[in-house]
């Protein structure tokens, strides 16, 4: 019998929204007075520290899933591209649906939502083992997935109001790290346990969902209630004026479903990579995330974010062109790892959202942001999955020219972002100045 298990990556990725609110939080970590009455956390009981923690609970589950999961879908379930579409279309119905986190707010905080989806995150994951049949990962897949988008939701919306304007991107590079890190943990616990111990998939799932689920209990009594930044609208909100950032965020869902699903499952289908091949090149990911996030973070506020993400198209362009053709294991893996380390730079169409937004409009914009993010998402693992089977280069290749289409909005991004100046058409010329 051949061993069996994991593939793909984490993060996410990648999607939310984009505002940021000097709230008293962040006014506290930049060492400014906070507004008389707000409640901010002293020492390392701040809403940064906070954040960074929630992080770091949420990836020891959910990259340890990802991990396992392409593994465990073909060596165990026998899954072939057609399955693996609609589970992983399956995973992204939540995230189609996270503008519904809005109506939650009503008679929950957003911290106590974050927390009740880390809960729900760390029991999907603990179940999935115990559920061995296609049905069953399909539903123990939906449960997760329904606490890791509500999560995000929550985890974004209260970054850009917790965290000062100034300090966005590099706030956000270390809480990037800081779950890179934990992404560190679980994939060296599975490289180094799997042979070892000679773990199945039901212990290592049971394992990082009780790991998420011990954290965020220390996280409920260690840390406050936080004070949101200005109040939130309690209403979905999409406004003309936005439509750029719309547009960047759902293409940026377009893509990285050619990444998650398609990226791993080459490959484990491809290229025959184990579970502990596979928790290595995790390894390898998190690491160069973990010191490049900040990194990047501070290089986004220095050189815009019009230039950041017009390097990350021209990057992707290229390696999912290289993708389509790749026949060397070496290079595959390779090209999984830059291909990783361009979603930090999805920092920069956060703060191109901060820069231009009304801040009441976080919240709600959240929300609505998560669900043009999946709009993509719902259907693409399936069709593609459909299209894998007669060709998989044609995946890559339709992803390079989604990659082509995000280079043109990206060019479309002001090189000084504010309300009133969202977008500039490179294809128009400045009217010339009047003579004095």
């Amino acid at each position: 019998m051949p061993d069996r298990r994991p593939s793909t990556t984490s993060t996410a990725p990648v999607e939310t929204i984009p505002t940021l609110v000097a709230s008293e939080a962040g006014a506290a970590m930049l060492g400014a007075p906070p507004p008389s009455g707000a409640p901010v956390g002293t020492g390392w009981r701040s809403p940064l520290v906070l954040l960074m923690i929630m992080a770091a609970a949420m990836q020891l589950s959910f990259a340890a899933w990802w991990n396992l999961m392409n593994n465990f879908a073909v060596h165990e379930l026998a899954f072939t591209g057609r399955e693996i579409g609609i589970q992983q279309s399956i995973r992204e119905i939540p995230g189609f649906l996270a503008f519904t986190a809005i109506y939650l707010l009503l008679v929950l905080r957003e911290q106590t939502l974050a927390y009740l989806s880390l809960a729900l995150l760390g029991v999907g994951v603990a179940a999935t083992g115990y559920f061995p049949s296609t049905w069953g990962f399909y539903m123990t897949t939906f449960v997760m997935s329904v606490g890791f988008h509500y999560y995000e939701t929550m985890n974004q919306s209260l970054s850009l109001q917790w965290l000062p304007k100034e300090k966005a991107a590099a706030g956000m590079g270390k809480i990037l790290s800081v779950g890179a890190f934990a992404q560190l943990v679980a994939y060296g616990m599975i490289l180094v346990a799997w042979k070892t111990f000679n773990l199945s998939f039901a212990t290592v799932f049971l394992i990082a969902g009780l790991l998420t689920l011990v954290v965020l209990a220390f996280l409920v009594i260690a840390f406050p209630q936080f004070r949101e930044g200005v109040p939130q609208r309690k209403k979905l909100v999409l406004r003309k004026r936005y439509w750029l950032y719309y547009a960047l965020t759902f293409m940026g869902g377009a893509r990285r479903q050619i990444f998650t699903v398609f990226a791993g499952f080459l490959m484990v289908e491809r290229f025959g990579y184990d579970v502990h091949e596979v928790a290595g090149l995790f390894l390898l990911n998190g690491a160069i995330n973990m010191l490049l996030a900040p990194k990047i973070g501070s290089w986004i506020g220095k050189v815009g974010e019009k230039t950041a993400l017009t390097v990350e198209y021209v990057g992707l362009i290229g390696v999912f062109v290289t993708y389509a053709f790749v026949t060397n294991a070496n290079l595959a893996a390779a090209l999984y790892v830059i291909d990783h380390a361009f979603f930090a730079v999805a920092i920069a169409m956060k703060t191109y959202f901060q820069k231009i937004s009304d801040p009441a409009d976080i919240a709600p914009t959240s929300g609505v942001a998560f669900t043009i993010n999946h709009i993509a998402a719902v259907f693409i693992p399936a069709l593609f999955g459909l299209i894998w089977l007669v060709s998989p280069a044609a995946v890559f290749l339709i992803g390079a020219a989604m990659a082509c289409v995000s280079l043109v909005l990206a060019r479309l991004v002001p090189d000084d972002p504010h309300e009133g100046n969202e977008v500039v058409f490179f294809w128009r010329r400045a009217a010339p100045a009047p003579a004095e």
